[in-house]
């Protein structure tokens, strides 16, 4: 039985991003509400190594590799798991990187590129190989995962804000066009949660306001109207909701998870140029 609310019975599954932080979480979640879930990442030994765990612990989940930027890697897979099952019900968006943190002048091609593939690119695949198959079926929910730096761009990350924005655009144009079918397009905001990503995240910025990387830390907590860093739980439980039947009314919606956090608007300091 599930230890959430949201039961997932006979509901199967994909997660991108799955081998750790909010991924993981959120696969994790859903096998505890009883769906099959198979967990998606291109780091195979891995997204192995975890799925083990996770079925020890007695869940029912799948490790797949997949690559987000190749969209005949996320075809085949998400094809040939409907042909094994005959639906595919759930596709939860998580796969994403961070940027460096630089300012615009300092952004060059490769880096922006390298973030726009993955993080806005990557999911457009998986909504449009998944839509293909939740159309035919006329059900099914896909969640992507997007940030509050999606609705509220943070400084020096203008490749990271440019695509969660961009994640949210397509989720509120694709739930439109998929309203007819029955299938529901939201996405979800997280807030800071401190995975390996924000740890790197949270390094770099200290760095460009002289902050050790604990003083960065505790900036942000005390900017968090609940006073806490978000975990992963956080999101993964908003994740399940939105994935079950207590929101089958709910399409095109953009929920924030972030302890009430809206963003962080600072302007950094003036740079010496050399």
């Amino acid at each position: 039985m599930s230890d959430f609310p949201y039961q997932l019975t006979d509901q199967i599954a994909v997660v991108t991003g799955a081998a750790q932080g909010l991924g993981l979480s959120i696969a994790e979640q859903l096998a505890r509400n009883d769906a099959l879930v198979y967990m998606a990442d291109l780091q195979e030994e891995k997204v192995n190594r975890v799925a083990d765990d996770l079925r020890q612990q007695g869940l029912e989940v799948k490790p797949a590799v997949l690559d987000v930027t190749n969209s005949q890697s996320v075809n085949s897979l998400f094809q040939r798991i409907a042909d094994t099952h005959g639906h595919l019900d759930i596709l939860v968006n998580n796969a994403g990187i961070g940027q460096k943190v630089l300012s615009i002048t300092d952004l060059d091609d490769q880096e922006w590129d390298r973030v726009l593939r993955v993080t806005l690119t990557g999911t457009f695949y998986g909504c449009r190989a998944a839509g293909l198959i939740m159309e035919r079926q006329e059900s099914g929910s896909i969640v992507n995962i997007s940030s509050i730096n999606g609705q509220n761009p943070a400084a020096l990350v203008a490749a990271y804000n440019a695509a969660k924005e961009g994640v949210i655009s397509l989720t509120r144009t694709m739930a439109l066009e998929m309203a007819a079918y029955g299938v529901r397009v939201n996405a979800v905001c997280p807030g800071p949660v401190y995975t390996d990503f924000n740890k790197s995240n949270m390094a770099q910025r200290g760095k460009t306001l002289d902050l050790t990387e604990e003083e960065m830390i505790e900036r942000i907590r005390t900017a968090i109207p609940l006073g806490r860093w978000g975990e992963a739980v956080d999101i993964a439980r908003s994740v399940a909701f939105l994935c079950s039947p207590a929101a089958s009314w709910i399409t095109g919606e953009v929920l924030r998870v972030s302890g009430g956090m809206e963003g962080v608007a600072a302007a950094p300091p003036k740079r010496e140029r050399h």
